[in-house]
C-alpha cells in the first residue's frame, strides 16, 4: 500500500528518544527548551512555547489574547474542524468565511464584510501547506485592531514572500505523526512578544509559575522530553523533506491528466502537507475507489466544511459559502511524502490517468 502520509523515523530520532529515556527527566525539561530555541531560530522569531498538540498551540494562543465569552474570531469554513473548535473551547463564536477557488485559503476580500464590533481575531490557516496571503491579512488586521493568530498546523517550513509561516501574528503548529516533521503528538505557539510567550508558559502549566501557585487559568498543554527529543531531529531534516516534497508535487502536476492540480500561489513556498487535487464532473468518489484498489491511499480533507458539520449547525454557525462547498465535493488528497520512490510516483499518476480516461470513455 503506497500510504498517503508516514512518519520518517531514522537513527537519530532513536538515539535522541533513547537518550530522553535514560535522563530521568521524562516530562518539561532542558530539551524541550532547546527545541524551542531551535524552532523559534528556525521561524525566525523571539520565542517559541511547545505544547501537546497542535490544538493545544490554538486555544493556548487563543487565550493569550484574551479571547473569550462574547468575542468573535474569523475562521475559514474551510479547515480541520479543531481551528474552529478552539475558538468554541474559549467560549468565543468562530465566524466563517469563505475560501479563495485558486489557493483555497481564507479569502482576504471578504474578511472586512465579516467583522463587528465583537470581532477580536482573524484565524488565517494555510491548508494543506499553502500559506495564505498574509499581506492582505495583517494590514486588514492592523486597520482593525485584531490579532492574527496564523494556524500553520498543517505548514512548517511554508512562507510567505520570504518570511516564514508563524512568524507575521502568533503561529499554532502541529507536531502530529503525519505532519512534514513530527514529535508524535505535541505542538508549538511563536511569537515576537516576550509578555505573550511568557503568559503562554504559564498557560500550558495549569497557570502556575511558582509550583502550587495558580496566577490565572491554565491547563496541562506540557511538551514531554520524549517528543522534544523526536522534535530536535526532524526539525533538522525538514527542510529537504520539505523540498522533496515540493520535487513530488510538481512531479505529479505535470502528469495528471483530467483533474486541477493545486497551484502555489505568487509569493508563497508551499510545503505540500498533503498534495489535494480537484477532480470535476462527479468523479472524485470513484477515482478513491479505483485508487484504493490498486493499493494507493487518497482521502478527502476535508468532505465537511464547518459550516456543514452537525456541531455547527445545532449551534446556528452557518452562512452561504460557494466556493468552500463546491470545493469540498471535488478535492482528493494523493501521497506526496518524501518517502514515495520513483515507481511509486509512477504508479500514482499511471492508476489516476486511467481511472479518468476510463470515466471518459463510459460516459463519467
Amino acid at each position: 500500500m503506497i500510504k498517503i502520509g508516514s512518519p520518517l523515523i531514522g537513527p537519530e530520532e532513536e538515539a535522541g528518544v533513547l537518550a530522553a529515556l535514560r535522563s530521568g527527566q521524562l516530562a518539561q525539561g532542558p530539551r524541550v527548551a532547546e527545541f524551542e530555541a531551535a524552532f523559534a531560530g528556525y521561524i525566525g522569531v523571539g520565542h517559541a512555547v511547545a505544547v501537546s498538540s497542535g490544538t493545544a498551540a490554538l486555544v493556548a494562543a487563543l487565550w493569550a489574547h484574551d479571547v473569550g465569552s462574547g468575542d468573535e474570531v474569523l475562521v475559514p469554513t474551510m479547515t480541520f474542524a479543531a481551528t474552529g473548535n478552539a475558538v468554541l473551547q474559549t467560549g468565543a463564536l468562530p465566524v466563517l468565511v469563505d475560501v479563495r477557488e485558486d489557493g483555497l485559503t481564507i479569502d482576504p476580500a471578504l474578511l472586512e464584510a465579516a467583522i463587528t464590533s465583537l470581532t477580536r481575531a482573524i484565524i488565517p490557516v494555510h491548508l494543506y501547506g499553502q500559506p495564505s496571503d498574509m499581506t492582505a491579512i495583517v494590514e486588514i488586521a492592523r486597520r482593525h485592531k485584531l490579532a492574527v493568530i496564523e494556524d500553520a498546523c498543517q505548514a512548517v517550513g511554508a512562507s510567505w514572500r520570504g518570511r516564514k509561516a508563524g512568524s507575521f501574528g502568533t503561529g499554532a503548529f502541529s507536531f502530529y505523526a503525519t505532519k512534514n516533521m513530527t514529535t508524535g503528538e505535541g505542538g508549538m505557539v511563536t511569537t515576537d512578544d516576550a509578555a505573550l510567550a511568557g503568559k503562554l508558559r504559564l498557560l500550558r502549566n495549569q497557570g502556575e509559575e511558582v509550583r502550587y501557585r495558580t496566577d490565572i487559568l491554565g491547563a496541562n498543554y506540557r511538551m514531554t522530553e520524549i517528543a522534544a527529543a523526536l522534535g530536535l531531529a526532524q526539525l533538522a531534516k525538514l527542510d529537504g523533506w520539505n523540498e522533496q516534497r515540493r520535487a513530488n508535487a510538481a512531479w505529479l502536476s505535470e502528469r495528471l491528466k483530467d483533474v486541477v492540480a493545486p497551484v502555489e500561489q505568487e509569493g508563497a513556498y508551499h510545503v505540500f502537507h498533503l498534495y489535494t487535487v480537484r477532480v470535476p464532473n462527479g468523479r472524485r468518489d470513484a477515482l478513491m475507489a479505483y485508487l484504493r484498489a490498486r493499493d494507493i491511499e487518497a482521502g478527502v480533507y476535508y468532505p465537511l466544511c464547518l459550516h456543514q458539520q452537525p456541531l455547527y449547525r445545532k449551534l446556528g454557525i452557518g452562512g452561504s459559502f460557494p466556493i468552500a462547498e463546491a470545493l469540498a465535493a471535488e478535492i482528493l488528497s494523493l501521497p506526496v511524502h518524501p518517502a514515495l520512490s520513483p515507481d511509486d510516483l509512477e504508479r500514482i499518476a499511471g492508476a489516476v490517468n486511467e481511472s479518468l480516461a476510463g470515466a471518459e470513455v463510459l460516459g463519467g
